[in-house]
């Protein structure tokens, strides 16, 4: 591909705003944007100008049909296409898609998670237009993001939230900005970039595994001989069937204007990277969800499965979603940069003492962000940030916070010289802290990077999470400052009351999980636990105040949220429940009876065969006790499923009691996977799936 072609193809796929100001008067133009800058509605006569010049641009790019595409409670994105095409009375046709076609849809809401706010035969929802979020044209469709809306107006998505909390920064932060002295900021914004790991694994071997079909990941597998022992995998060279299918995603996702950036192999086996550079929150969130769509789907059509369970295999990493967020003003002022002389900087102080004074106080709320079933096997498992939330600031900022709070001699932050010791080699300028890699919440130079989120969540929900709680925390900055309290005095108390979170050491260590103990930092080890926060006051009190969430959107989303982990859990403790009943258990018996034959056969020749009566021995104690096993998780999931449980309760039971079965049960047939030979194994292994391409 030339250079022109490259840059003539970026974005091409999409509605931008370039394309708009191309295609609709100025005047137009000019109102689209005063409507978004003053958060106005959009008048009507504005949608039908640009509706038009969205549907002539669409087909102009393949497009036959359009779809209202939105984030449902399930994680995952939802569309319905309709066809430009509507016949006349004469029996011709014409090609229609109005302004109140692009404003608002009418998808069923009654198949979708609502948490309680609608009946199942209460179907009507909305979807309406987000145009702060470009469309695009995709496999024949022109996509328009949209919000989705109970017919009472509540929230029934990830987006919705994700632009309150955007409008509450906003609004919080000019309140605040204009009193430490920036007055010509007249909005602030969340940025965002996000990073996808992901596992790719041959498509052959993935259609054998009904466990990676149905759930994603591996609930069967004895481990690899090698896995990431020898650190060889992390960013060593890519496999060319590999190269093959990044090179083909990075090109995908420039047609529709994904700033694909960084690719590289992960720490585990098969595991991989790909990052994008920033943007506005709500775009880096419809850019991330088409991420994983493209990425699946390119996946296939080389032959290979795009994995993103959060734990596919056990033994090797998992994967996460690091989410590196800042904050910044109209004016292009990033309120994390503390520049050359940071103690100086109000805007930045306050910031970081508003950031720490919100994690500590929302340690839960950011918790639960990134809970799920999938991450729940990957959250404190030495391989990802522990389930205790706390914050890294390094040693420059650790050094300012000391300085702030116990008045000491602020040290020399000149930048120091990297030395390598080769002599043709020039010395070069290092930062002025090292990273931590175990810590959940991690200053990186002028952002914040929320290392939990698991790599097949959305990162609407954590990003809403950290834009309300500085909204709040920027209030009562504000709050104080207008009862007379001077900001440094403010700042130095927020830092004081609240440097407990801050820590900066080894996260794994169990010495910092009694230490977080003693400091009385919530520790919420699964999803079940993490969810209470969403019923806790003070939390309802917080978003309710800025307009971001209602109490009834609450608790829809904690039974939502209880009733996914109990869902997962079914189909995976059914799935394994089959796969051993079905697969497993048969391919041991008859390989025991194969065994037995041999054994037989050496005695009639008269030939020692103890050792094969010792295997013998092994092979039915343990198919014995996998018989036992089975029925016990079979009894579990009946119990489960036929008790009359509240939603708390029921995904109690499955934590403790079913998960509990399945692990039991696993541990045997893997036990009985390195005993069986291996062509006589019903599924393909874990050096198949992790070595196999």
């Amino acid at each position: 591909m030339e250079m022109k072609d490259l840059l003539d193809e970026y974005g091409c796929m999409t509605f931008s705003d370039d394309v708009m100001k191309e295609r609709i008067p100025k005047s137009t133009y000019k109102a689209f944007h005063e409507a978004l800058d003053n958060g106005e509605a959009l008048p009507k006569e504005v949608a039908t100008v640009i509706a038009n010049a969205m549907k002539i641009w669409a087909i102009e790019h393949g497009a036959t049909h359009f779809t209202h595409w939105f984030t449902p409670m399930t994680g995952l994105t939802a569309e319905k296409h309709d066809a430009f095409l509507e016949p006349t009375h004469d029996g011709s046709a014409v090609l229609e898609f109005s302004g109140k076609t692009l404003r608002k849809g009418e998808p069923d809401a009654s198949s979708f998670p609502s948490g309680g706010l609608r009946a199942t035969f209460e179907a009507r929802g909305y979807t309406a237009w987000d145009c702060t979020s470009p469309a695009f044209v995709k496999d024949g469709s022109l996509y328009i993001p949209t919000l989705f809306c109970s017919y009472t107006g509540e929230a029934l998505d990830k987006k919705t939230p994700l632009l309150r909390s955007v409008d509450a920064l906003s609004k919080s932060s000019v309140r605040l900005l204009k009193k430490l002295g920036l007055e010509d900021v007249t909005s602030v914004s969340a940025s965002v970039g996000a990073e996808q790991e992901y596992f790719l694994v041959a498509d052959e071997y993935y259609q054998k595994r009904m466990d990676l079909r149905l759930t994603g990941r591996t609930l069967y597998g004895s481990m690899a001989p090698k896995g990431q022992e020898l650190e060889d995998h992390y960013f060593g060279s890519i496999k060319r069937k590999v190269g093959a299918f990044m090179k083909d995603l990075d090109r995908e996702l420039w047609k529709y204007g994904i700033p694909s950036k960084t690719k590289h192999n992960e720490v585990a086996p098969a595991q991989h990277e790909v990052a994008c550079v920033y943007a506005k929150v709500n775009i880096t969130t419809d850019n991330n969800h088409l991420l994983m769509q493209i990425a699946q789907d390119i996946a296939k059509k080389h032959g290979l499965r795009c994995l993103l369970h959060e734990k596919p295999f056990d033994g090797v990493n998992g994967s996460g979603k690091h989410n590196n967020w800042s904050v910044t003003t109209n004016t292009g002022v990033n309120l994390f940069n503390p520049g050359p002389n940071p103690i100086e900087n109000l805007p930045f102080l306050a910031t970081l003492a508003a950031t720490i004074k919100g994690v500590d106080e929302y340690a839960e709320l950011l918790r639960m962000s990134a809970a799920s079933a999938g991450n729940d096997h990957r959250l404190g498992a030495n391989e990802a940030p522990p389930a205790i939330i706390s914050i890294f600031l390094g040693e420059e900022l650790d050094d300012l916070v000391d300085t702030i709070v116990n008045g000491t001699a602020l040290s020399d932050n000149t930048k120091e010289r990297f030395k390598t010791g080769v002599a043709v080699v020039p010395d070069f300028s290092k930062d002025t802290t090292d990273r931590n890699r175990t810590s959940p919440f991690a200053f990186t130079g002028n952002k914040f990077e929320f290392r939990a989120v698991g790599s097949a969540q959305s990162v609407a929900g954590p990003n809403t999470v950290l834009n309300t709680i500085l909204a709040e925390e920027f209030d009562q900055i504000s709050d104080a400052i207008d009862a007379g309290e001077k900001p440094m005095d403010i700042i130095k108390r927020f830092l004081s009351e609240h440097k407990r979170i801050i820590f900066n050491g080894d996260g794994y260590s169990k010495e910092w999980e009694e230490e977080a103990a003693r400091r009385g930092l919530p520790n919420n080890k699964n999803t079940v636990d993490a969810a209470d926060c969403l019923l806790d006051e003070k939390n309802v009190e917080l978003y309710s105040k800025h307009g971001v969430y209602t109490k009834v959107e609450l608790d829809s989303r904690y039974e939502i949220m209880l009733e996914n982990y109990s869902n997962t859990l079914q189909v995976e403790g059914l799935t394994a429940l089959k796969m051993a009943k079905n697969e497993i258990y048969p391919a041991v018996v008859k390989y025991i009876g194969k065994v037995a034959k041999d054994a037989k056969d050496l005695a009639e020749l008269g030939v020692d065969n103890s050792f094969l009566k010792a295997n013998l021995e092994e092979l039915t104690t343990l198919a014995t006790k996998m018989n036992a096993q089975m029925a016990t998780l079979e009894e579990k999931i009946n119990t489960v499923r036929s008790a009359d449980l509240d939603v708390k309760e029921t995904a109690v039971f499955w934590r403790d009691e079913v998960l509990t079965a399945m692990a039991d049960l696993r541990a045997t047939a893997d036990k009985l996977e390195t005993l069986v030979d291996e062509k006589d194994w019903p599924m393909p292994n874990y050096v198949d799936l992790m070595f196999g391409i």
